[in-house]
């Protein structure tokens, strides 16, 4: 398949338009695909003298390449037309190569895409003479388009994770178009905003040195127009606070008052903070710029962060770009759980000390019933592990094995399958926690499996010297409070995670 793009932008591949256009041919795997720079090119204008129908048919008196460029859009299966939107209209060069068709006077009969980007903060209503342009020429709905607004964001590297998000959206749509046709699920992403317009309009102010209402944006000042552009991120919570940065690197300290309505840049009459974030200004950017990750950076010890660190642990949340979801994205996929793990051993703890016959059973049903689960929930290695064991630990009980010894030794396998659950590279809860801190994203974040490694060694320990008091207590007056007490250590334990996961990053942070 022969696939022909004309660059109309005067930028060439410095084009924003064209980080769509490369998108989209990765994604259909057109890499042999020919660009041709129609800027490079120096087409002429038309002189619409028509030469080209009355007398030299198919061919234009001007002599400066175009006819080249007609062979090759001939001789192509798919064009693809992309361009940024100046003055609500294609770029003049294009217009150029659009007029000089004329020579042509045939019905297309190739596959057209139209790419393009703008700099509105949505594309609806901007495209409404390009639109009626391009149904002359193919017939309405005989061509597809990608229009994007907002592409001046594409230059902005701070914003590289939105627009990579999108990038990864269009990607998905040049598959889909290889293989028959983008699905109106992918051209509702492709039509959303990248931002809100309000953000979208104060973080383009900021780009050009306009101050915004509230904020005091200075021409060439990087550091503050980059605060700005962030600040411009920020979602409402209800909840009000204010951060302060100090760029230790340059000498600059600015603070952001984060309200229920949104969020302004002061530069002095700073106010009490509630988050202070010690940073080189150099540093900062490079977290904004995906050149290294907010959690390496904290864990590298090359920033600090004073006063409630709670807004760091909801950072993306806060002020984190809306990624689009995708079919095959990590939020549909299925996720861990720990009842999964747990499920069968409290089975084996509480039923067997009961009834150990009753007990057995229900530890082998349990156990054959948890590879079903494993059809919602992704299965983690323990839990496949745990499975055998459960069923053969109900099968002694069954076959008559002492009780003590049973569910005392249940305990003690439990405990080793923790204590070395620490030692690999994802410590074990850290497949289980990581739910609520990216996926798999928060196993790349060594501050992460720190602390997860931690509190698994410490759920290891406590469940090796359960086995301890279980085996001396049972069979005697104490034995009722066996039960008590193997809950309450474990409630204990429970509240001492939700503690530790948020004082040993904040300790951490602090220096």
């Amino acid at each position: 398949m022969k696939v022909l793009v004309l660059n109309g932008s005067p930028k060439s591949e410095r084009s924003n338009t064209m980080n769509l256009t490369h998108a989209f041919l990765n994604g259909a795997e057109w890499t042999d695909a020919e660009i041709i720079d129609v800027e490079k090119a120096h087409v002429k204008g038309c002189l619409g003298c028509f030469v080209c129908w009355n007398q030299t048919p198919g061919k234009c008196v001007i002599n400066d390449g175009m006819a080249e460029i007609l062979a090759k859009i001939i001789a192509a299966d798919v064009i693809v037309w992309s361009f940024p939107l100046y003055y609500f209209g294609v770029p003049g060069e294009m217009k150029n190569l659009i007029d000089r068709q004329l020579p042509l006077n045939l019905p297309s009969q190739q596959k057209h895409l139209v790419i393009s980007t703008c700099g509105f903060w949505t594309a609806k209503g901007n495209y409404d003479a390009v639109i009626p342009m391009f149904d002359h020429f193919f017939g309405n709905g005989n061509y597809t388009t990608i229009f994007c607004g907002q592409g001046e964001l594409f230059r902005v590297p701070e914003l590289k994770s939105r627009t990579d998000a999108y990038l990864e959206i269009v990607r998905r749509a040049g598959a889909e178009y290889a293989g028959g046709g983008i699905h109106p699920e992918t051209q509702e992403e492709l039509a959303a905003p990248l931002y809100p317009r309000g953000s979208f309009e104060k973080m383009a102010n900021a780009s050009w040195g306009i101050p915004n209402d509230g904020d005091v944006g200075i021409p060439g000042d990087n550091s503050l127009n980059f605060t700005i552009q962030m600040a411009a991120l920020y979602r409402p919570d209800g909840v009000e606070r204010i951060v302060e940065f100090q760029y230790t690197d340059i000498g600059k300290t600015y603070q952001i008052l984060l309200t229920k309505q949104g969020s302004e840049v002061i530069t002095d009459g700073f106010k009490p903070y509630t988050t202070r974030i010690e940073t080189p200004y150099s540093v900062w950017s490079a977290i904004a710029r995906n050149e290294i990750s907010g959690q390496d950076a904290l864990f590298q010890r090359l920033y600090k962060v004073l006063g409630d660190f709670n807004l760091m642990l909801r950072w993306d949340e806060l002020f984190g770009a809306p990624a689009p979801s995708k079919p095959n994205d990590i939020k549909s996929r299925r996720k861990t759980n720990m009842m999964v793990l747990l499920m069968p051993w409290i089975a084996i703890w509480t039923a067997i000390a009961i009834n150990p016959a009753v007990g057995g059973t229900i530890g082998i049903v349990i156990a054959a019933s948890v590879p079903l689960l494993w059809l919602v929930f992704r299965p983690v290695v323990y839990e496949q592990i745990s499975v055998p064991i459960v069923a053969g630990l109900s099968l002694a009980v069954l076959f008559g094995t002492d009780i003590r010894l049973v569910v005392s030794g249940s305990y003690l396998i439990f405990g080793l399958i923790w204590t070395i659950g620490a030692f690999p590279k994802i410590p074990l809860t850290a497949h289980y926690s990581a739910v609520n801190y990216g996926e798999e994203k928060a196993f790349d974040n060594p501050l992460f499996i720190s602390i997860n490694r931690i509190l698994t060694a410490a759920w290891g320990g406590l469940y090796l010297v359960t086995p301890i008091w279980t085996y001396m207590l049972m069979d005697t007056g104490f034995s009722p409070y066996i039960g008590l007490i193997n809950s309450v250590l474990p409630a204990l334990m429970g509240i001492f995670t939700s503690w530790f996961q948020k004082w040993y990053p904040a300790r951490w942070a602090r220096g």
